[in-house]
């Protein structure tokens, strides 16, 4: 019956079913990037979306579509934003997780990740993320960048980019009462999203004499993103399908990495999400609040 449906899915939406992977391709590692904005809106991030509540009963529907839709991908690994120990990277968290949960949480870690690891029957969530250690550089110098472009007359270069992504943040906050997550998920992973890696290279010739400061910028978060990726190899195994779920502005550069690294293929969630959002309007459920 489970295969039944997979094919059904595939005949009526058009999505590849990794079970009927050409052999060719089956010792690959797929890897789905879903970029995602921050439910919890922990308030880290230059630009902080106003986020509506995700525990409601329609939220709460949606977020089952859209984990119906992402289970279709079968994923083996499902990897989250959060800091866990090496070498096997097992978010503790996981091990105790019960539906209530979702009912209290509102975190995208526990929301999408850990819906969908429990719907994919999976033992484990790895936490992959990477942060300075006390007393490091962090990977996001932004101020050395403010105060570089300062001294070289360039802060106007910034000050376009805050307008730009300053106005999307407070235009996706407010579409949210008339759309629901999967069609907001669908925009932040599109080629429109502003705060992607085309933010981070508007700020690479942001130069003050021999204050590099753009571009070291970007070497940081090159350094970030990099290792982030090296965490997912080291527990990658041939055949995995691995969802990884991390904030939209890592987007780029690890889908870099699932598209060049040998032996990696990257998987658009794109699909999967307009079938999710399928999946919403067929169930009618759009009272948010």
């Amino acid at each position: 019956m489970k295969k039944i449906i997979c094919w059904i899915t595939v005949a009526l939406f058009g999505l590849p079913y990794s079970g009927v992977s050409a052999k060719s391709e089956a010792e690959d590692v797929q890897v789905m990037v879903l970029g995602v904005y921050h439910f919890a809106n922990p308030g880290l991030d230059d630009h902080n979306v106003e986020v509506d509540s995700v525990l409601t009963p329609a939220r709460q529907a949606e977020l089952e579509n859209l984990a119906q839709a992402l289970a279709v991908f079968h994923p083996t690994q499902v990897v989250v934003e959060a800091v866990a120990p090496g070498p096997d990277y097992h978010v503790a968290e996981y091990e105790q997780f019960s539906p209530a949960m979702l009912a209290e949480d509102p975190n995208e870690i526990v929301q999408i990740g850990y819906r969908v690891a429990n719907k994919a029957g999976l033992e484990q969530v790895l936490g992959i993320d990477v942060q300075p250690t006390d007393g490091k550089e962090g990977y996001y110098p932004i101020d050395q960048v403010r105060s570089a472009a300062d001294r070289s007359g360039q802060s106007a270069i910034l000050a376009e980019l805050d307008e730009e992504v300053g106005g999307w943040a407070a235009r996706f906050g407010e579409s949210q009462s008339s759309r629901s997550i999967a069609d907001l998920l669908l925009e932040i992973n599109g080629p429109g999203f502003p705060a992607g890696q085309k933010f981070y290279d508007a700020m690479i010739p942001i130069i003050s004499d021999d204050d590099l400061a753009g571009a070291h910028l970007n070497a940081r978060w090159y350094a970030r993103n990099v290792s982030i990726y090296a965490k997912l190899m080291r527990n990658a195994e041939p055949g995995d399908r691995i969802l990884v779920i991390y904030g939209a502005g890592h987007n780029a550069w690890l889908r870099h990495f699932a598209s060049t690294i040998e032996g990696h293929k990257y998987v658009d969630p794109a699909p999967y999400l307009e079938l999710a959002r399928n999946l919403q309007n067929g169930t009618d459920h759009h009272k948010r609040r």
